[in-house]
């Protein structure tokens, strides 16, 4: 059991230096470990990976379907080393399905700003209503993630080219996105709000 746990780290030791970031991963490979461990086996077997994937503590098919993928990414890197090694298919679980996306009309975009532009705030917030409204007027005309916008600088605005550079997208790609002169004024209106209220604070 020794040697399977090496090759998780390495699997995974591995993957990271690829850019992935494999924090789930990580926890069901090792909860998996822990599974063959009782089984009395270190062979990964298709049934095996199935039973760990519906065990109670995984009620949901997307959970199910991701330790399963979880599986099967170790499972192919596995059997490069052992070659008893059973990689399970894809299609066993499904993963439910997906919400319907809402479409907001513009309508509801300009009410969603105003309601955030007139959100109630003390003196401890006063940046609040400013930060909402700008954030959400962001993710509007951008089309950004909202783990993206949180994560913006002001170092990832370019404002002569009006550009914006997302740094870790999705899949840990990076990417452009042009910004319009409205948006860049915002955006400038906002830091300058911002540096003005932590400058008064004490």
């Amino acid at each position: 059991m020794k040697s399977l746990k090496r090759h998780v780290r390495d699997y995974l030791e591995l993957r990271r230096g690829l850019g992935f970031d494999l924090g789930r991963v990580e926890s069901r490979l090792k909860s998996f470990i822990e599974f063959l461990k009782t089984k009395r086996t270190r062979q990964i077997t298709t049934a095996l990976a199935l039973e760990f994937a519906l065990r109670s503590d995984h009620p949901q098919p997307g959970t199910q379907a991701g330790c399963l993928s979880a599986i099967r990414g170790f499972a192919r890197y596995l059997s490069g080393i052992e070659p008893k090694t059973e990689v399970p298919p894809t299609g066993l679980v499904r993963r439910g399905h997906r919400p319907q996306p809402y479409i907001y009309s513009d309508d509801e975009i300009i009410r969603i700003l105003d309601a955030a532009r007139r959100h109630p705030s003390t003196p401890r917030y006063a940046l609040k209503p400013h930060t909402l409204y700008c954030l959400f007027g962001l993710l509007t005309v951008t089309g950004m993630r909202l783990t993206e916008a949180l994560n913006l600088k002001a170092e990832d605005i370019d404002w002569e080219q009006g550009v914006l550079s997302v740094g870790r997208a999705k899949f840990q790609k990076s990417r452009l996105v042009p910004l319009h002169k409205s948006t860049l004024w915002q955006l400038r209106d906002y830091i300058k709000r911002r540096d003005q209220f932590f400058a008064a604070r004490p």
